[in-house]
C-alpha cells in the first residue's frame, strides 16, 4: 500500500461511497461520535470521506474534517453548505501519517475505518497522539483482525485485492497492542465490538500527561 495509490482508490470510491458504506457503517459512527460528544470541544475527524458523519455533531462543537481524496472532500464540502453546518471549521486534504496540526491542538481525534487503509499504520496512530491534547480522547473504529486460523488465512489471502481497494483485511489486534506498548502517554479506555458480527471494533484511548504518568 502508498499513499498515492490509496489516494487514487478512493477518488474512485467518491460517486458510490456512500451507497456502497452508508449502512454498513452506521453503527460504527454513530457510536464513535457519541463518545466524541462526552468529550466535546474542538474535535478532528481524519478521514473524514464525503463527510456522511458531519451532520451528526453536536453544533456546540467545532469540527476540522480531513481528507486524502479531493474528490471525496468535494463531497463532505457541498454537504457541510448545503446543510449549513456552521460548527465546521476547516474540510481540507490532508495524510493521517503527517497531519498539519500544531501539538494538543484537538480535544478529540476521530479516525472512522481509516487506520487499516494507511500505510503505515503505526505512524498515524502516533499522529493522532500528537494533536491530541492531555486528558482528550482518540476514538477509533477499525476492522480488528484475526491473525490466526481460518478467518486469518483468509484475510491474508484476500490483501493484494484489498489493498488495490484501499484497506487492509489483515490487521490483528495484536498491532494495536504492539504500538500502546511502546507509548507512555496513551491508555486504552475501551475496546468494543460492533454490531452486528463484530468484525470492527470501537476503540477509545486517552493522552496522558507526562505527570499523570509519573503518579
Amino acid at each position: 500500500m502508498s499513499t498515492a495509490g490509496v489516494t487514487r482508490a478512493y477518488d474512485r470510491w467518491a460517486p458510490i461511497y456512500d451507497l456502497v458504506f452508508g449502512a454498513v457503517f452506521r453503527r460504527g459512527r454513530s457510536d464513535a461520535i457519541v463518545a466524541a460528544e462526552r468529550v466535546g470541544g474542538r474535535i478532528i475527524e481524519v478521514g473524514v470521506g464525503t463527510g456522511i458523519s458531519l451532520p451528526q455533531y453536536a453544533r456546540s462543537s467545532r469540527i476540522v474534517a480531513v481528507d486524502l481524496s479531493d474528490a471525496m472532500l468535494n463531497k463532505a464540502r457541498a454537504r457541510v453548505r448545503e446543510q449549513h453546518l456552521s460548527n465546521v471549521e476547516l474540510v481540507t486534504v490532508g495524510d493521517a501519517e503527517n497531519l498539519q496540526f500544531a501539538d494538543n491542538s484537538f480535544d478529540v481525534v476521530v479516525a472512522q475505518y481509516v487506520v487499516t487503509a494507511c500505510p503505515h499504520p503505526e505512524r498515524a496512530l502516533d499522529e493522532f497522539v500528537r494533536i491530541c491534547r492531555a486528558g482528550g480522547e482518540i476514538i477509533i473504529t477499525t476492522r480488528v483482525g484475526a491473525g490466526q486460523g481460518l478467518r486469518g488465512t483468509i484475510e491474508r489471502t484476500l490483501m493484494p485485492l484489498t489493498s488495490r481497494l484501499g484497506f487492509r483485511t489483515e490487521f490483528p489486534w495484536s498491532r494495536y497492542e504492539a504500538w500502546a506498548a511502546h507509548r507512555i502517554d496513551v491508555h486504552l479506555l475501551e475496546n468494543r465490538p460492533l454490531p452486528p458480527l463484530g468484525h470492527f471494533s470501537l476503540v477509545r484511548y486517552q493522552k496522558i500527561s507526562p505527570e499523570d504518568h509519573a503518579r
